[in-house]
């Protein structure tokens, strides 16, 4: 299928014909991801299974297990309070 370009405001769209959004289940306002691959450009329906843990994210942060970096990081000591600080 061939299609434009268009203007949307400061931005630029092409639309999506029903057909093929319904082929891959996403409607109006579902959340989506998209990545640049090379000359491609790939769109992904972002699944939600509702909130994220701070394990899943910190998990998504790192791109492997997190534990492995908190255990690298130390606390650092930035000396006594200086002003009116309340520690």
């Amino acid at each position: 299928m061939q299609t434009t370009i268009v203007k949307w405001g400061n931005s630029h769209g092409v639309r999506l014909p029903k057909v093929f959004l319904q082929n891959i289940k996403i409607s109006e306002n579902d959340p989506v991801d998209i990545t640049l691959d090379n000359e491609k450009i790939i769109i992904k329906k972002i699944n939600h299974d509702g909130h994220k843990t701070i394990r899943q994210r910190l998990f998504d942060f790192y791109g492997e297990n997190f534990e492995q970096f908190s255990a690298l990081q130390n606390e650092i000591d930035w000396g006594k309070p200086a002003g009116n600080e309340i520690w």
